[in-house]
């Protein structure tokens, strides 16, 4: 039976206990992203009503779906109006950075002090941007949760091929040669329309380029140093993103990743899997096991989730954390309640109880909520097996967090395109190679 995910066609939702009376200048005006599945959205209606309910505090929230919410929140700064709170999946990478950069973000310090000393070193750094107006440092976003990439696959489909996830490799190049060895046998063996990986290879979605940063770490590929500048003109980075471009899209050239996959949009590697067009595909949540979570035959013994094999240099994987992040608006209303309703959503039994409450597709980022055996009961394939590379702390942030203006390097799609033009266009990896470093090099150069 298809499957699909409803998420992506959502428009906006507003819930509130505020009737239309009340003073809009008392009211904690929070924009979200709407979920993946119902329960998430109700977790967070539920804890905002806890919270409405201990204070006397009245919020309106509105849930959008996520590119909407981040392109509505721009404009919303842009004319003066944000609202108080905003929590949007991309915005970690490509908003938060610079608009801290520019000013625009509020100082929430004091919000995350009383738990400071709970979150990791990974975790802290990630919200710690650079304020030019201020010309300082300091915490401008608050961890919420987090995800790392990993790899969603149809357990009955490799029995189906003879095989079982004993036989997978955890060599690079075994790893992935083991499902084109799958494609091939389905489709010859049991005359199956079926491919062998999932890559999504679309100029302007973000799976293409989160998944290809997981490649350039595989790889060893460092974009910046330490101090945050450019290495792109070294010989070695250079061929390592050349190296990256030419096996991303090899896949695709041989006939292992599905013709559509070119125009993919951000959900639709994730419902090729579920609707079994495909036998594998990476994802960097669990947004895939939360779509079947209601139908344990397929949660628990059909689909399955494993890391990603050890690097091709043999050394075991380092994954990209991708820090979800609440921020307060600088030009906020109600900056003093915004910071006490996040204070409040980050202690640790709140936020564990919320995570929970949503079905777990999302990790924790507090140490405390990681003593709950929730994140590693093995009776649950897919949250025990994406917890492991976090608790032995096997993370490292994407590169906006050395320096804001990576952050614009991934809203222009600068390596979803570059992969993109090999496979329509018939570019050399070389050339793609050469465009990516010129446009990443113009970014930069404006941040100077």
């Amino acid at each position: 039976m298809a499957i699909a995910i409803a998420c992506t066609n959502s428009t906006e939702t507003n819930l509130s206990s505020v009737n239309e009376s009340s003073n809009e200048s008392q009211v904690l005006k929070v924009w979200w992203d709407k979920g993946y599945t119902l329960e998430e959205d109700e977790a967070l209606q539920q804890l905002v009503s806890r919270w409405e309910q201990q204070t006397g505090n009245k919020v309106k929230l509105s849930f959008y779906n996520n590119d909407e919410l981040s392109q509505k929140a721009q404009r919303a700064i842009q004319a003066g109006s944000p609202p108080d709170i905003l929590m949007n999946d991309n915005a970690d990478r490509v908003l938060n950075p610079r608009l801290a950069w520019e000013g625009k973000l509020a100082d929430v310090s004091d919000a995350i002090a009383p738990v400071k000393q709970f979150y990791p070193d990974t975790v802290l750094a990630s919200v710690d941007f650079y304020n030019n107006l201020k010309k300082q440092r300091s915490y401008y976003a608050i961890p919420i949760h987090q995800g790392i990439p990993h790899i969603f696959y149809w357990r009955d489909l490799l029995k189906l091929a003879g095989r079982s996830e004993q036989d997978i490799p955890q060599d690079w190049d075994g790893f992935w040669k083991f499902w084109q060895q799958m494609q091939d046998t389905l489709q010859t063996q049991h005359n199956r329309k079926i491919y062998g990986i999932g890559f999504p290879i679309s100029a302007g979605v973000v799976d293409t380029y989160e998944i290809f940063e997981q490649i350039l770490e595989a790889y060893d590929v460092q974009i910046l140093d330490s101090h945050g500048q450019l290495r792109v003109d070294d010989p070695k980075v250079r061929q390592g993103i050349i190296k990256c471009i030419d096996w991303y899209t090899q896949f695709y050239k041989q006939g292992y990743v599905p013709p559509e996959a070119i125009n993919w949009l951000n959900p639709d590697n994730n419902r090729s899997l579920l609707n079994r067009l495909i036998v594998m595909t990476p994802n960097n949540s669990l947004s895939i096991p939360a779509a079947v979570r209601q139908q344990p035959d397929v949660y628990r013994y059909k689909l399955g989730t494993i890391g990603y094999p050890n690097k091709p240099s043999g050394k075991p994987m380092r994954y990209l954390a991708l820090v979800k992040q609440a921020v307060v608006l600088a030009d906020s209303k109600n900056q003093k309640l915004a910071k006490d309703f996040l204070a409040y959503l980050i202690q640790p039994e709140i936020i564990g109880s919320f995570l929970k409450a949503a079905g777990g597709r999302f990790l924790p980022v507090h140490k405390l909520v990681w003593k709950d055996a929730y994140w590693t009961d093995t009776s649950d394939p897919h949250i025990s097996t994406a917890a492991k590379p976090v608790i032995q702390e096997q993370t490292r942030l994407i590169a906006t967090a050395q320096n804001p203006a990576y952050s614009l390097v991934l809203k222009e799609s600068v390596w979803s395109k570059a992969v993109n033009k090999v496979v329509v266009n018939g570019v050399a990896p070389e050339q793609a190679a050469d465009e990516a470093i010129v446009q990443i090099k113009q970014i930069f150069a404006q941040w100077q």
